[in-house]
Parts: C-alpha cells; structure tokens; sequence
C-alpha cells in the first residue's frame, strides 16, 4: 500500500513538473517572462509567510496549553488552601508574566501582518488573468477607434485637397478660355495671328500633357503605397491572430496549472 502511495505522488509530481516545463515554455513564447518573473518570488514570499502563519500558530497552542495548566495548578492551589499571600504573589508574578508574552505577541503580529499586507499589495499591483484580457480588449477597441478617426481624417484632408486642386484647374481653364476667346476675333484675321493662336494652342496642350503625366507618376505612387499598406496590414492581422492564439493557449495553461496546484495540495 504504501509502494502505491508513493508511486502515485511520484507520478503526479513527474506530471506536475511536465505541466510546469510546458507552461515555462509558452510564457518564453508569448513574451510575458517580466511579469511572471515578478510574481513568482511574491508568491513565493506568500507561501513562506503562510508556512511561518503555521508554525506561530503551533506555538501559541503550545503557549495556550501551558497557560491552561498554570490555571489548573492555580485552581489546584486554591482548591486545597494554600497560603493566600504565597497564592497572592504567584498570581501577581504570573499575571505579569503573561501580560509581557501578550505584548510580545502582539508586536509579532503587527509585524506579521504589515508583512502580510506588504505581500498582497505586490500581488495587487501585478495585473489578474481577466484584468489583461480586459486591458487587452480595450487597447484592441481604442487601436480600432483611433485607426478609423485617422481614416476619416485622411479622408477629409484628401477630398478638401482634391477639390481645391479641382478648383484650380477650373479657374486656369477659364482663365484660358477668356484669354483664347479675347484674343480670338484678331487672330484669325490675319496669318501671323493665326500661326501664334496655334503656337499658343499647342504650347497649352504640351503643359496639360506634361500635368497628366505628372499626375499619372503621383496616381502609379499613390497605389504602390497602398499596397505596401496592404500588405503591412496582412502582415500584421496575421501577428494579431498568432497573439491571440498564444494568449488562449496561455490562459488554458493557467487553467491546467490551477488545476494541478489543486491536485498537488490535495
């Protein structure tokens, strides 16, 4: 019975260990070694002031018991009439005695619990499971947040500059227009007019060439960006799925660590 008890422990410490290295593994993996590594050594803190909480307790009972069977032997005394001064002064020395192990006590405690409290507010400090997922969906929420306002920004900017870029072109047309209509009427009345009308027409006709290819160049610039963009955003969807798959995987493995922190202690 007992080789089975022990082959059972050993078992479950080798699957407790198991469990431990793997856990260890996927925090390296997910990147959360600086938090882990802070709240290990508070917790272990924790369980070495909960074990110092048992002994203390073992001696106050001892503490209790003795002070029980200085009461039985005082009872005892009384019962059988002793001398009431001699009674008197052991009292007295006894009550004093007592009264300095209750302020040692005391002290203790009060040092104990400003220990106790220290360790809970570090642990306090370091963030729970469900506070990260939280923190996490919010960040995920305001990154969405801030990206669209910086979309519909963008938005904005480009359309009030392409209507005033739209607004241009149609002031210089008209300008263009008034200017070939004005001086119409006289070009065409004699030869020279007429050829400087045409040098004039195809010098206009060359600069809104050379702006179309210049805004053909800025058009081939503009869909290279969006799909360096495009690409750097799969890219990064694709890293934000893989965290998230790291992250369940974690919390599962908190789960399973729980679990066997359970089986363990039991």
């Amino acid at each position: 019975m007992l080789n089975v008890s022990l082959d059972e422990q050993n078992r479950r410490k080798a699957d407790v260990l198991s469990e431990s290295q793997k856990l260890r593994e996927r925090i390296d993996g997910s990147g959360c070694n600086a938090a882990v590594d802070k709240l290990i050594p508070i917790l272990e803190s924790l369980k070495s002031l909960e074990n110092e909480e048992c002994v203390l307790r073992a001696d106050y009972d001892a503490r209790r018991a003795g002070l029980e069977a200085d009461v039985c032997e005082l009872e005892d005394k009384v019962e059988s009439g002793s001398h009431s001064e001699s009674l008197s002064e052991s009292l007295d020395s006894l009550l004093e005695m007592s009264l300095e192990k209750l302020d040692s006590a005391k002290k203790e405690l009060a040092g104990r619990l400003r220990a106790v409290l220290l360790v809970k507010r570090q642990i306090d400090d370091v963030a729970t499971q469900a506070e990260v997922i939280q923190y996490d969906r919010r960040l995920s929420e305001l990154n969405a947040y801030i990206q669209e306002k910086h979309q519909q920004t963008r938005k904005h900017y480009d359309t009030y500059n392409a209507l005033l870029e739209i607004k241009d072109l149609m002031l210089k047309e008209t300008s263009l227009l008034n200017s070939i209509n004005s001086q119409f009427q006289d070009a065409i009345t004699s030869a020279d007019g007429r050829m400087k009308l045409i040098a004039s027409m195809e010098g206009i006709v060359k600069n809104s060439q050379q702006k179309l290819r210049k805004l053909e160049n800025g058009l081939d610039e503009e869909q290279m960006t969006l799909s360096n963009l495009k690409k750097k955003y799969a890219a990064a969807m694709s890293e934000q799925r893989h965290c998230y798959s790291l992250l369940k995987a974690f919390q599962e493995e908190c789960s399973k660590n729980e679990r066997l922190r359970g089986l363990s202690a039991a």
